[in-house]
Order: C-alpha cells, then structure tokens, then sequence
C-alpha cells in the first residue's frame, strides 16, 4: 500500500534538504520517508523552479490584458445601458 504525502508536506521537507544542515538520510529518518522519495521530490521542485519564475512574468503580461478586456466590458456596459435610456425615452418598449 502506497503512502500518499499533502503537498505541503513534501514542501516542508524538500526546504529542509535545500537547507542542506542535515544529510539527505538523516531527513529520510526523522520525517520517514525513503530517501529515494525525497530524490524524486528534490529534482522535481529543481525541475520545475525556472517555471515558476517564468509564470510570474507572464503573469504580469495576462493581468494588463485581462484588466483591459474588463475596461473594454465596462464601457460596453455603459454605451448599452446609455442606449437603453434612450429607447425606453422615445417609448420602445422591449419585451
């Protein structure tokens, strides 16, 4: 039967291994793990680290676009509600 570790767990454990003040296989001991485990988990947080950084700036860029689209939205809302005062003033009803 497999041990299934939260994500903040394995988390918690890799930093202790970056820390590098304890052994791999004294970490491995302690928190009960495989070290084989905590190989795996290392080169995949190593693995994924250049990503991280990459999707904060993309971040950035899909903000600005997504906080224009909802500017673009807002107005759109007002000319269509501007428009519908005017119609329902000239006494077209829609229903």
């Amino acid at each position: 039967m497999r041990k299934h570790y939260p994500a903040q767990f394995k988390a918690e454990v890799v930093l202790e291994i970056l820390r590098e003040e304890k052994t791999l296989a004294q970490i491995a001991a302690e928190r009960h793990v495989h070290p084989t485990m905590l190989h795996r988990w290392r080169n995949t947080v190593m693995k994924e680290l250049p990503e991280v950084f990459a999707r904060g700036e993309r971040g950035g860029a899909e903000r600005a676009e997504q906080e224009k689209k909802v500017h673009e939205l807002y107005a759109e809302i007002g000319r269509l509600s501007t428009e519908l005062e005017w119609l329902k003033k000239k006494g077209i009803r829609f229903e």
